[in-house]
């Protein structure tokens, strides 16, 4: 059986980081996903906004480097849950579970959004985690 989901939209707040009674770190956000095709009249394209939950190392990252606005691709799998509400009415709720996050925004979209931190790559780590190479080949390892 399989159950992969792949989703890319826009972070709707900052993500929430919290932890379990354990210390298990897990954050809860919510991306904005456009749809691939406009509405009936021809219209804006549809905007569905899908709750998302990334746990451990992948929580402490998303808490860590994404932000309100911060485009971000999430696999992971679809997860629906049954809980109870304060009236005691039974709910249904769809969820992606995180997997693997990654950025949306090219480098130079996080230099022009103040909100969004600088990254050295795609990778997500931040700039000044990196060392500048000299153009001397023989100072690398390969």
């Amino acid at each position: 059986m399989l159950n992969h989901i792949t989703i890319m939209g826009r972070m709707t707040r900052d993500p929430e980081l919290r932890r379990t009674g354990s210390g298990v770190a897990v954050a809860s956000f919510t991306l904005a996903v456009d749809r691939d095709f406009s509405g009936k009249d021809g219209g804006e394209k549809e905007t569905d906004f899908i709750d998302c939950v990334a746990w451990k190392g992948t929580g402490e990252f998303v808490s860590k480097y994404f932000a309100k606005g911060s485009m971000a691709v999430v696999s992971g799998r679809l997860q629906i849950r049954d809980w109870t509400d304060k009236d005691g009415n039974k709910r249904r709720s769809a969820e992606v579970v995180a997997n693997n996050v990654y950025f949306g925004d090219s480098k130079r979209s996080a230099d022009n959004t103040s909100s969004v931190p600088n990254y050295a790559s795609s990778y997500g780590a931040p700039a000044q985690d990196f060392a500048q190479l000299t153009d001397d080949d023989a100072q690398l390892p390969f």
